[in-house]
């Protein structure tokens, strides 16, 4: 159960704009192979999505989030628990949009004993037709914005709002993106996973992959590689490179969401972009730990104690 700190009124608001998911996660003791079965040592169903994930680390870690995007109109009783989840982690649902007679993204997920995961979903392409909230609403009181990449079709003006009003947009590179893409245009920040960088730029190297992408937006890139930590370019281009924490890794599920929450909520506190990189990668290896997805996100408590025992610089 999330602690919620009462006295933390001025907290910074986040908007988190994506789709939330119904993930249905099995701990397995190996991924069948195809054709084959294999049974499950534990089993459960809790909200998830990219953004959404990343909602529950920023309230966990004392940020105000508003969640912001396309939800299924089929099935309502699923949806009911997706809101009642979230709710009860102190995320602000009113600016999700329902779409009719389209039912919800769903995720299943199978969680291996390395704690690796992996992942079919279904997502309507209907989801992709929905208009968000006028952005008057959403951006009122908002600090920073959490965008996924797969958002930008109804998500780019909203951006582009907040970038003309100051407001950082930290994009979560997940997904191939186009190089002439709006979205790239009006982000402060881009988080990419590895996979989704070299799709992108079309390199398979890291440093190359940012250092092309460089040349078409004015957003300060990095990207995640798992075990291997984060890697960015600072001001001057040159790549900066931070290593992950040792953990005992449970469950992955999730650790990309929460580090794009810590360092979006970082950034908008204030931190220098090396701090913001290693509170977001604390955050990401403590949920690593946890099996449940995001509900295995940490406290803040737990982060700062982590960070204070745990002393890490990056490394040119």
């Amino acid at each position: 159960m999330n602690i919620h700190n009462q006295s933390h009124k001025k907290s910074p608001r986040i908007l988190c704009i994506g789709m939330p998911v119904r993930d249905l996660i099995f701990r397995v003791a190996d991924v069948p192979a195809r054709g084959n079965k294999e049974y499950a040592s534990e089993f459960v169903e809790v909200a998830g999505g990219n953004s959404p994930n990343a909602a529950i680390s920023i309230s966990r870690l004392g940020g105000r989030v508003l969640l912001s995007g396309p939800i299924g109109g089929a099935l309502a009783a699923s949806n009911a628990i997706i809101d009642d989840q979230f709710r009860s982690e102190g995320i602000d649902t009113s600016g999700l949009v329902i779409v009719d007679d389209v039912v919800t993204p769903i995720s299943s997920v199978m969680i291996d004993p390395s704690g690796e995961r992996t992942i079919i979903t279904f997502r309507d392409p209907k989801l992709w037709t929905v208009a968000l909230p006028p952005s008057e609403t959403l951006l009122a009181d908002c600090d920073a914005i959490l965008i996924e990449s797969r958002c930008a079709e109804f998500g780019t003006d909203v951006c582009a709002e907040a970038r003309r009003r100051g407001i950082p947009v930290v994009i979560d590179g997940d997904r191939l993106m186009s190089m002439r893409e709006g979205l790239l245009q009006v982000a402060s920040h881009i988080i990419f996973s590895a996979e989704a960088l070299h799709a992108t730029a079309g390199e398979s190297d890291d440093v190359t992959a940012l250092r092309k992408l460089a040349l078409v937006t004015p957003a300060l890139l990095g990207v995640t590689s798992g075990a291997k930590g984060v890697t960015w370019l600072d001001q001057q281009g040159e790549p900066r490179q931070m290593p992950a924490f040792p953990v005992h890794t449970v469950d992955t599920l999730g650790a990309g969401d929460a580090f794009h929450g810590a360092f979006t909520l970082a950034i908008a506190e204030g931190l220098a972009l090396e701090a913001a990189m290693r509170f977001a990668s604390a955050t990401a290896a403590l949920k690593c730990t946890r099996f449940g997805g995001a509900f295995g996100s940490p406290q803040r408590i737990e982060v700062e104690e982590f960070l204070a025992s745990n002393p890490v610089e990056a490394m040119a």
